[in-house]
């Protein structure tokens, strides 16, 4: 028997998000069932609290490829980011945003690969 994932998403909150997410009929073709929707937004959640590899998922959820591809196809959306303005609009109308205190990481910056540091800088962009 396998154990299952503890999951975080409540039902109030998957009801709150689910009409945000694109709605993706059955292909006339038929073939494979698209994967839930709540399932991968579980698994990329599991990632997220975990930090582990796409690959370490556990078993109970949809695989690391396709929570990938899900969090990849919400991002070039924008469905993440139309998400987020609602919870932070949300947030900011229940008096539970402080905005007076912003940290950023810089984890995410991508670095230029194959510059080198003692390079000189091109004519146009000095």
């Amino acid at each position: 028997m396998v154990r299952k994932t503890r999951r975080v998403l409540t039902n109030e909150q998957w009801e709150r998000l689910a009409p945000h997410l694109p709605k993706h009929p059955r292909s006339p073709k038929g073939g494979r069932s698209r994967a839930d929707d709540r399932e991968c937004l579980e698994g990329i959640l599991w990632l997220l609290r975990t930090g582990a590899r796409w690959r370490d998922l556990p078993v109970d959820m949809p695989s690391g490829s396709t929570c990938w591809r899900r969090l990849a196809e919400w991002s070039g959306e924008e469905v993440l980011q139309h998400i987020q303005a609602l919870l932070i609009e949300e947030l900011t109308e229940l008096g539970e945003l402080d905005l007076d205190e912003l940290l950023a990481d810089a984890t995410f910056i991508r670095a230029k690969k194959g510059a080198m540091t003692s390079a000189q800088p091109r004519l146009a962009k000095a």
